[in-house]
């Protein structure tokens, strides 16, 4: 195992992660910014407003990207597992 590969595996994970969430950390943000946006054309200052949407936001993201997220994340996992055995000799 040599210090180029580990960091070539670190290098992948984070991108790896930056990928998978993106998705939902991408949508909390556009739906947040749009209620706040509201919020700030109609002067109503309710905390929950802002949560509420971004809640049901990120359940309909991860109900449409939740299985391509969980295919990428066992891909990377079988991907490691596999290389394993090479890595220890």
């Amino acid at each position: 195992m040599t210090e180029a590969y580990i960091i070539t595996l670190a290098q992948n994970s984070l991108l790896l992660v930056a990928v998978v969430a993106g998705p939902v950390l991408l949508s909390g943000m556009a739906v947040g910014v749009l209620v706040s946006l509201l919020q700030a054309a109609t002067q109503i200052t309710e905390p929950t407003l802002t949560f509420v949407p971004k809640v049901f936001a990120i359940g309909l993201v991860l109900i449409l990207f939740g299985s391509w997220m969980a295919q990428q994340l066992v891909a990377f996992t079988v991907g490691l597992f596999t290389s394993l055995p090479t890595l220890v000799r």
